[in-house]
C-alpha cells in the first residue's frame, strides 16, 4: 500500500457505504490519564480526529461513533470536527453490555436508514448496504485503504471483508486462518493457537466491511457466554460462514495504517511516524526541509511549493507557510499564516498574519491579531498583539505594540512600547504612515499620531500628534557638580572623576 498521511479532513471517496461506525467507548487505562485515549493529540488532531477524517472521506451515508467512557466529553469533541468532516457523525451510546458486538451493535441501532426489505426482522436496525467498522485509535488509516476494503467487499458480494495486516513480528495479535479457496476459515487468538498457527504472521486489524443485514442478523445471535463474559464482533464472521457467506480479506504491508495506541510509548510511535510521512509529503510536492529529525508539522499544516523550512521548526494548527517563504530555525508558528517570499527567523508565533516580503525576527513573539504588512518588519526581541501593522513598516527592535494600528512606511524606534492597559480597560494607539518615532518613546493609549509626524528620544505621548507634527517631553537637564565626591567618597568613580577634573585644570604657564 501507498504511504498516505492523515489529516483531519479528506476529500469523499467513491466507496459510499451505507454506514460506517467508528468504535470509541473505551476508557484506555493504560495511558494513565484524565483525558479520554482517543482525545489525545497527534500530528494536529485527536486519534479520534484522524479516524473520522478516514471514514468520512469514504462518503457514507451515515457516519456513527459508539461512546460510552466519559461520554459527554467525547460526544461533544466528536461533534465539534462536523464542519471539518463535511458531515454531522450520530452519536451512539454503548450500555452496560461489554465487548465489540454489542458497541456495533448499539451503532447499528443508531442508525435512521430503513433496513433491507429482506432483511427480516432480527435484522431491523440494519442498513441496506455496506457497514464498515473501525476504531477511534487508529490515526494513521487512510481513506484510500478503507475504499479498498469497501469495493473489494461489494466486487467479491461477500458477507464479510476483514482487513488484515502482515507482520514480521505478530506475537499478541489473532492470526488469519485462511480456506483452501483464499477466503478466511477463521481467526484464532495468539493464545488459543498452535505452534503451526503461530507461525502465521497475517493478522486481524479488527477492521472490517459487513453486508448491514448479515451483520445485523449474526449480532442477533453472538451471545456473552465466553470467558469474557463480553460479545465478540468476531464470532459474526462464524456466524456468517456457516449460513453460507463468504468471508474474505484485504491485506495491507503498511502496518501503520492498522495501529493503535494504548499507552504513550505507542502513541508517540504513531506521532514519529505520521511527521514523518507529512514531511516526506511536502518535500515530494516541493518543499525544501533541511533537517527532518528536528522538523515537525502538523498534518493540519499547508505549504506551497518551493517554500523551505529550516532545523528546530515547528508548524502547527491551520499554519499555512506560501512560496518561496522560508521558515526558521528555532521557529514555532501556530494558526499563523506567512506571504510570498517572507523571512520568519527564530519566532514564536500564533494567530498571526506575515505578509508577501515582510520579514520576523530574530527572538520575535506575535501573539493573536497580529497583522504584518507587504514588506513590513517586526525585528528582534519585539512583541506584539492585536496590531496591524501597514505596508512597508518597521518595528526593528527592543518594543511592544499591543491594540494598535501602525500605518504604511512607518519606522518604530528602538524601545518604543504601546502603553495599551489601565489596569482596567485596553485602550488602542493609532499610528499614521510615514511616522519616525524616535528611541524609547512611550504610547499611552488612547492615542493617536498623525501622518508624517515625529517624536523625541523618551517622548512620553499622552495626548494626540497632529499630522507633521514633532512630539516632544522637554525637561530641562540640570547638572549637580560635585554630586560623585560628595555623594560617593572613596568610590572608583569619585576617583575617576576627582582625576579627570585635574587632568583638565589648566595648569599655570611655567615661565611665568
Amino acid at each position: 500500500m501507498t504511504e498516505s498521511p492523515v489529516t483531519p479532513a479528506q476529500p469523499a471517496g467513491p466507496a459510499a457505504p451505507a454506514a460506517v461506525i467508528v468504535l470509541a467507548a473505551g476508557a484506555g487505562t493504560r495511558m494513565k490519564s484524565k483525558t479520554p485515549k482517543i482525545l489525545h493529540p497527534i500530528g494536529g488532531a485527536s486519534m479520534i480526529g484522524h479516524a473520522l477524517a478516514a471514514a468520512a472521506g469514504l462518503n457514507p451515508r451515515e457516519l456513527v461513533a459508539v461512546v460510552r467512557h466519559q461520554r459527554d466529553l467525547v460526544a461533544d469533541h466528536i461533534l465539534s470536527l462536523s464542519e471539518r468532516l463535511g458531515t454531522t457523525p450520530v452519536i451512539a451510546d454503548q450500555d452496560e453490555v461489554p465487548g465489540t458486538g454489542r458497541a456495533v451493535q448499539c451503532g447499528l441501532e443508531a442508525l435512521s436508514h430503513p433496513a433491507a426489505p429482506d432483511a427480516g426482522p432480527a435484522a431491523a436496525a440494519a442498513p441496506s448496504g455496506t457497514v464498515v467498522v473501525t476504531y477511534g485509535d487508529v490515526p494513521l488509516l487512510t481513506t484510500d485503504l478503507l475504499t479498498e476494503l469497501v469495493q473489494t467487499h461489494e466486487a467479491g458480494s461477500n458477507a464479510v471483508t476483514v482487513l488484515t495486516a502482515l507482520l514480521e513480528d505478530p506475537t499478541g495479535y489473532g492470526r488469519i486462518l485462511r480456506d483452501t479457496d483464499g477466503s478466511v476459515a477463521g481467526i484464532v487468538e495468539h493464545k488459543d493457537a498452535t505452534d503451526a498457527q503461530k507461525q502465521v504472521n497475517e493478522v486481524n486489524s479488527g477492521i472490517y466491511a459487513f453486508d448491514g443485514a448479515v451483520l445485523s442478523t449474526a449480532l442477533a445471535q453472538v451471545t456473552t457466554d465466553n470467558a469474557q463474559g463480553e460479545m465478540y464482533l468476531t464470532d459474526v464472521l462464524q456466524i456468517a460462514r456457516a449460513a453460507g457467506g463468504r468471508v474474505a480479506a484485504v491485506t495491507t504491508t503498511d502496518q501503520w495504517q492498522v495501529e493503535g495506541a494504548n499507552d504513550r510509548v505507542q502513541l508517540q510511535a504513531l506521532g514519529a511516524e505520521m511527521n514523518r510521512r507529512t514531511l516526506q509529503r511536502h518535500m515530494r510536492a516541493g518543499t525544501s526541509i533541511q533537517d527532518p529529525a528536528t522538523t515537525w508539522i502538523d498534518s493540519t499544516v499547508t505549504l506551497e511549493p518551493d517554500t523551505t523550512i529550516l532545523p528546530n521548526t515547528h508548524l502547527q494548527g491551520s499554519t499555512h507557510i506560501s512560496e518561496d517563504a522560508v521558515i526558521g530555525p528555532d521557529t514555532t508558528l501556530v494558526d499563523t499564516r506567512v506571504g510570498i517570499g517572507a523571512t520568519v527567523t527564530r519566532t514564536q508565533a500564533s494567530g498571526a498574519v506575515i505578509g508577501d516580503r515582510a520579514g520576523v525576527g530574530p527572538f520575535t513573539y506575535l501573539r493573536p491579531g497580529t497583522v504584518l504588512g507587504e514588506q513590513g518588519k517586526i525585528g528582534a526581541f519585539y512583541e506584539t498583539k492585536n496590531v496591524q501593522i501597514g505596508r512597508g513598516s518597521k518595528l526593528s527592535h527592543l518594543g511592544y505594540a499591543g491594540d494598535a494600528e501602525i500605518g504604511e512606511y512607518t519606522n518604530i524606534g528602538c524601545g518604543n512600547i504601546t502603553a495599551n492597559y489601565d489596569g482596567v480597560a485596553k485602550h488602542r494607539t493609532v499610528i499614521g504612515s510615514h511616522v519616525r518615532t524616535s528611541s524609547n518613546t512611550v504610547f499611552i493609549a488612547p492615542v493617536s499620531v498623525g501622518d508624517g509626524a515625529y517624536t523625541g528620544a523618551g517622548a512620553v505621548v499622552r495626548k494626540d500628534v497632529p499630522a507633521g507634527a514633532l512630539a516632544l517631553t522637554v525637561a530641562p537637564q540640570r547638572n549637580a557638580e560635585g554630586w560623585v565626591e560628595e555623594r560617593r567618597p572613596g568610590s572608583p568613580a569619585a576617583e575617576a572623576a576627582a582625576q579627570a577634573r585635574l587632568s583638565n585644570t589648566p595648569q599655570p604657564d611655567a615661565g611665568a
